[in-house]
């Protein structure tokens, strides 16, 4: 390899691990909005799950550690240090093959998930009560209220799932859940119903769960829809992840191998 053609390579191999580096921030900037966010259904899905909150310390853990990777394989690339550029190709195929690993994890066990996430709503609709028990509680039930307002849902599977709700059966008044209720596109969003509200219009203790002026599809399907969009993304990122890790292996290993002596010179000193 001429000296041009490792020059070449070499520069190549520094913005490759930039990208690299930026792209590890945006994993690790993922990780953290999962765990932080508490305004959409990944709340529900935390307390659903451990494998979420397990997800999301995985991607802070990976998004780390290839920022750290980056900037060792800038160095390493810059200053045309073998051990560096060693230890640089080591630590990116271990993670590799992590990032791999998870993926394969979560893709076998999406259907758990979904049960796990199911089983955990129906439960918050069963339980929802006006007056709740803990703060935890109540925070679930602005998270469940805001998602089928935003959604325009209603339940899980559809809008009979609330009819097991304990405090609509022993209501003597028809009730039916606010944040399901139909409204119009020109309704403001920002303003999320919460409780229950009272059938209009009612003259009998009881009414049919058809007659509830709400939304009849469940969030299931809408629920899934969403997560497999903001998933195309995750998976977009990761792949062009995955595609600059191969590159830096691949443009690592031939600048070690054509990098005759180790001059420790060259590593900066501080």
């Amino acid at each position: 390899m001429g000296a041009a053609c490792i020059k070449i390579t070499k520069y190549f191999l520094f913005l490759f691990n930039l990208l690299f580096f930026i792209l590890g921030a945006v994993i690790l900037g993922f990780g953290v909005w999962i765990l932080a966010d508490k305004n959409s259904f990944i709340s529900v899905l935390q307390t659903s799950s451990n494998s979420v909150q397990i997800g999301a310390y995985v991607f802070i853990s990976v998004g780390a550690i290839t920022m750290f990777l980056g900037l060792l394989g800038c160095v390493g690339a810059v200053n045309e240090v073998r051990c560096l550029l060693g230890l640089y190709f080591v630590f990116l195929l271990l993670i590799l093959i992590a990032q791999v690993t998870v993926g394969v994890l979560f893709y076998f066990n999406a259907g758990k998930l979904k049960q796990e996430v199911g089983e955990r709503v129906l439960n918050i609709i069963r339980n929802y009560t006006v007056n709740a028990s803990s703060s935890h509680e109540e925070s679930l039930q602005e998270v469940w209220d805001y998602v089928q307002a935003q959604v325009k849902c209603c339940g899980w599977d559809s809008f009979y799932n609330w009819t097991e709700n304990l405090e609509i059966q022993n209501s003597p008044e028809p009730l039916y859940p606010c944040s399901c209720e139909i409204t119009g596109e020109e309704d403001n969003q920002r303003i999320v119903k919460k409780g229950f509200c009272k059938v209009s219009n009612s003259t009998q203790n009881q009414t049919l769960p058809e007659e509830w002026p709400v939304y009849q599809e469940g969030c299931m399907k809408k629920v899934e829809a969403w997560l497999q969009e903001n998933f195309g993304i995750l998976l977009g990122v990761c792949i062009g992840v995955a595609v600059i890790e191969l590159l830096g292996l691949l443009l690592s290993i031939c600048l070690c191998r054509h990098i005759h002596s180790e001059d420790y010179s060259k590593v900066p000193k501080y």
